[in-house]
């Protein structure tokens, strides 16, 4: 049978499709722009989104697993409600949902209570799924890069209580192992949750002393302070979406997002090789 992968164009959905095909799976991607899914020919592309019904129900033909990745957008909870009821009525009953760290705590952030939500449906309609938590992705950098390299400052207010940043590289393995292991499984598996944390539990503080060390000039930590990290991100996003991210900023500063005791371990031994650190991706990212 196939699986089904959303989200396929972006940081984790796109190395979820490269982890399945090496590992041999059979993986249909539904994408609104094909032309930007850059999948090899043994995958199948499907052009749609998740509003989209008619495109939608034929992705789902001969699917039996889904890898379900919903964009923060202003329709997230209607996207996950829609997929998710088609895929029952498909009878697609296996899948694994990309939702977030501390969902179910940080109910304030929308993105955050949207992916809670979507999670209660997956309990409630009796799906066979594997929840994805993972934190603060380590690829968001990317987006601060240029203001930690022209002006000296880390700009994303991260607190002092730290968080474990997360590959999406290693989120993305870790989704393919389990999709792969729910639809080879002979009968219904039970629900499970997986917290998908980087190594190391960082502070504000912590990732402009890396940055000080990689560039070898110093780095200031710009505080704790969200409202200049909105009026920032304003220009780069919608004002709504710059709100939400501050929302998030503040959950860092007054939680963090830090990983159980037994959290790393679990992630280490499914991938069979150490996570990857925060300062591996900053070396790469300087360059």
């Amino acid at each position: 049978m196939t699986i089904l992968v959303t989200g396929a164009t972006g940081r984790v959905g796109r190395n979820v499709v490269e982890q399945l095909t090496k590992r041999g799976a059979s993986v249909r991607v539904l994408t609104r722009d094909p032309a930007k899914a850059n999948v090899n020919g043994n995958v199948e592309v499907v052009k749609g989104d998740l509003l989209d019904l008619d495109a939608l129900r034929s992705a789902f033909s001969g699917v039996r697993t889904l890898f379900l990745l919903n964009a923060v957008t202003g329709d997230e909870f209607t996207q996950a409600l829609i997929t998710l009821n088609v895929a029952r009525e498909s009878g697609v009953e296996r899948i694994v949902y990309l939702s977030v760290f501390d969902a179910d705590r940080a109910v304030n952030v929308p993105h955050f209570a949207v992916k809670y939500g979507a999670e209660r449906m997956l309990e409630a309609m009796g799906f066979n799924a594997t929840i994805l938590r993972p934190t603060y992705f380590i690829d968001n950098e990317v987006m601060i890069r240029d203001v930690i390299m022209n002006h000296g400052i880390y700009p994303m207010p991260i607190g002092a209580k730290g968080v474990a940043m997360v590959d999406a590289r290693d989120i993305a393995e870790i989704a393919a192992i389990e999709l792969i292991r729910r639809d080879k499984a002979p009968d219904k598996l039970p629900i499970e949750t997986i917290n998908i944390t980087g190594p190391d539990t960082l502070t504000g503080a912590d990732l402009a002393a890396i940055w000080t060390e990689v560039l070898g000039r110093p780095i200031a930590y710009g505080g704790d302070d969200p409202s200049g990290f909105e009026t920032n991100m304003g220009t780069l996003m919608p004002k709504w979406m710059a709100y939400e991210m501050r929302l998030m900023a503040e959950r860092y500063v007054s939680d963090g997002m830090i990983p159980g005791a037994a959290d790393v371990e679990r992630l280490t031994k499914m991938l069979d090789r150490p996570l990857r650190t925060y300062r591996d991706y900053v070396v790469a990212l300087a360059d």
